[in-house]
C-alpha cells in the first residue's frame, strides 16, 4: 500500500541520475533491481528526472525554477594528472573553527605549475617564509604571501601579494632530487639529497648547491648511485648525535627478504667538520631518523637507538649482531722507487690485525696463453692476543709488542712467477712501489670494546737493480 506524505513547503529540486542498463545494480539472487522492486525506475541511458518541483506537490500548484547557480557544474569531468603543479584550498583556523581545507574555488588563481622539462615535484619542504620544490631535475623556491619584482637593472625586490604562492625562483645548478625523496634530511639551513640521475650528493645551503659527493668520492658514487636502479631505495637522515649526514645507497630494499647482502647496499656518512666523507657502517635500516640529540634506525618493525651505552662492549654491534671495524689506506712514500715492504708496525690499542697487505699490480706479462698482471700479497698478520704453543713456549702469531708499539715481519704469500728461484713463504717482503693496507679488529681481545689507531707505519729499503 502506497503513503502519501504531504511536503509543508518544498522550494528545491532533487535531480537523479538513472543508471545505465550496464550499472544497474544485481540482487543476491540474481534478479535485476527492478525485477525484485516493480515500482522503481528502469535503467536506461544516462537520463535525469527531477523528484518534485511544485509547491506542496499540488496539481497546478505554483512550479520552481532553477534559479542561480551559485558553481558551476562541469558536467563532463576529467581527471587531470598535474605532477609538476601546486594547488592550495581555502584557510584553516583552529581558534575561530574555521575549516575550509575542502574548498578549492575555482573562481581564485590557487594553482602554480612550474616548469614540465623538469620533472614532477618529489619534495615540498618549508623554510621560513618560503617553499622549497625539489622537482626531478631543478630545485627552486617559491615565496609564500609576498612576489618579487624586478627592476630594469635586474635587481629584485619583495613586495607583499595577496597569493599564498608567489613567484617561483630556481637555484642556480641543474640538480634534482631524481625519483629518491627519501635521501633529503636537514640540519638547520642545511638541506641534504641524492640525484642519482646524475650521480651526484647534493647540499643547499645559504650559499646555493654544493655537490658534496665530489669531495673525494666521485668514482664511488658514480658507480653506487647508478647501481641503485629504479627498485632500490636511497635512505638519508641526519645523525643529530654524530653531526653527520648518514646515507644509506640500498640496490634491494631493507624490507624485502635476504637483503643483506653486503654487496647490495652501503650506508656512510658526510661530515661538515673535515668536510668530506669519513666513514661506512654495516647496518642497513628501512629508516633512520633523530629526535632529541638521539639518533634511531629502524630494521624489521623494530626500532634501535644508536651509541647507547659508549662506555660499555656494545661498539660495532647492529640489530644484535657483530661486525668488525676497519680502515684502509695507502704506503704511498717515494711512489717513484720500487721498494720492498719488510715490516708493519701500528700505535694504538690491543686487538688490530692486518687483513690485507698487497702491492700494486706490476705489468702483464703473457703467460700461458694469456695476459697476467701480478701482485705481492701476504698472509693475514694476527694482533698481539693471538698465540700458540710449542713445547711449552707460547709465540706469537702475528704483532710483537714493544714499549706500547706493536711490530709484526710481512711474509710474503704470492704464487710465483716465471724466473723466481725463491718466493713465497720463504722470503720476506712486499715489493712494490705503494702498498694497499687494511687494518681491523679482530673477533677475540675485548670483542664490542674500545680500540683505538693512532697511527700506522712501515720500514722499508729501496729495490736494487
Amino acid at each position: 500500500m502506497a503513503a502519501a506524505i504531504e511536503i509543508s513547503y518544498f522550494n528545491s529540486f532533487w535531480a537523479k541520475q538513472v543508471l545505465d542498463s550496464s550499472d544497474a545494480p544485481v540482487w543476491p539472487d540474481g534478479y535485476p533491481y527492478n525485477a525484485s522492486f516493480p515500482g522503481t525506475a528502469v535503467a536506461g541511458d544516462n537520463n535525469w528526472f527531477i523528484e518534485e518541483s511544485r509547491i506542496r506537490g499540488g496539481y497546478n500548484n505554483t512550479q520552481v525554477d532553477l534559479g542561480v547557480r551559485a558553481y558551476i557544474v562541469e558536467e563532463e569531468s576529467q581527471q587531470q594528472h598535474r605532477s609538476n603543479s601546486l594547488i592550495y584550498s581555502g584557510i584553516f583556523n583552529s581558534r575561530t573553527g574555521i575549516n575550509n581545507t575542502n574548498q578549492f574555488s575555482v573562481g581564485e588563481s590557487i594553482t602554480k605549475s612550474t616548469d614540465p622539462a623538469n620533472g614532477s615535484i618529489q619534495k615540498l619542504y618549508a623554510e621560513d617564509t618560503n617553499l622549497i620544490l625539489f622537482q626531478e631535475n631543478k630545485v627552486s623556491r617559491a615565496l609564500i604571501d609576498k612576489d618579487a619584482i624586478y627592476s630594469a637593472e635586474g635587481s629584485a625586490a619583495i613586495t607583499s601579494t595577496q597569493l599564498v604562492i608567489g613567484q617561483i625562483v630556481p637555484y642556480a645548478g641543474n640538480y634534482g632530487i631524481s625519483r629518491n625523496p627519501e635521501s633529503f634530511a636537514v640540519y638547520g639551513y642545511q638541506k641534504y639529497f641524492t640525484d642519482k640521475d646524475r650521480n651526484a650528493v647534493l647540499r643547499l645551503s645559504m650559499d646555493g648547491l654544493t655537490e658534496i659527493s665530489s669531495y673525494g668520492m666521485v668514482d664511488y658514487f658514480r658507480d653506487s648511485l647508478s647501481a641503485v636502479g629504479e627498485s632500490g631505495v636511497i635512505i638519508g637522515a641526519y645523525d643529530i648525535y654524530n653531526k653527520n649526514y648518514t646515507l644509506s645507497l640500498q640496490q634491494t630494499p631493507a624490507w624485502q627478504s635476504n637483503p643483506d647482502s653486503p654487496s647490495n647496499y652501503a650506508t656512510l656518512t658526510f661530515d661538515e667538520l673535515v668536510n668530506g666523507w669519513n666513514s661506512f657502517f654495516t647496518f642497513k635500516p628501512t629508516m633512520m631518523t633523530s629526535l632529541r640529540n638521539k639518533f634511531y634506525s629502524f630494521k624489521n618493525g623494530s626500532i634501535y637507538q644508536h651509541y647507547t651505552n659508549v662506555s660499555g662492549n656494545n661498539r660495532g654491534y647492529f640489530y644484535g649482531q657483530y661486525a668488525p671495524s676497519n680502515i684502509t689506506f695507502i704506503f704511498n712514500e717515494n711512489s717513484s722507487l720500487s721498494k720492498n715492504f719488510q715490516t708493519v708496525n701500528y700505535e694504538g690499542d690491543n686487538g688490530w690485525q692486518v687483513t690485507s697487505f698487497i702491492s700494486d699490480s706490476q705489468q702483464y706479462d703473457y703467460v700461458n696463453n694469456g695476459w697476467v698482471s701480478y701482485d705481492d700479497t701476504t698472509a693475514q698478520v694476527p694482533s698481539y692476543s693471538q698465540t700458540y704453543t710449542d713445547d711449552g713456549i707460547v709465540y706469537r702469531l702475528g704483532f710483537d709488542r714493544k714499549e706500547n708499539k706493536y711490530f709484526a715481519n710481512l711474509v710474503n704469500n704470492s704464487p710465483a712467477r716465471d724466473g723466481e728461484v725463491v718466493w713465497g713463504a720463504e722470503m720476506s717482503g712486499i715489493k712494490g712501489f705503494f702498498a694497499t693496507v687494511t687494518f681491523s679488529t679482530d673477533a677475540i681481545t675485548d670483542v664490542g670494546g674500545s680500540k683505538e689507531l693512532w697511527s700506522v707505519g712501515s720500514k722499508y729499503v729501496v729495490s736494487s737493480y
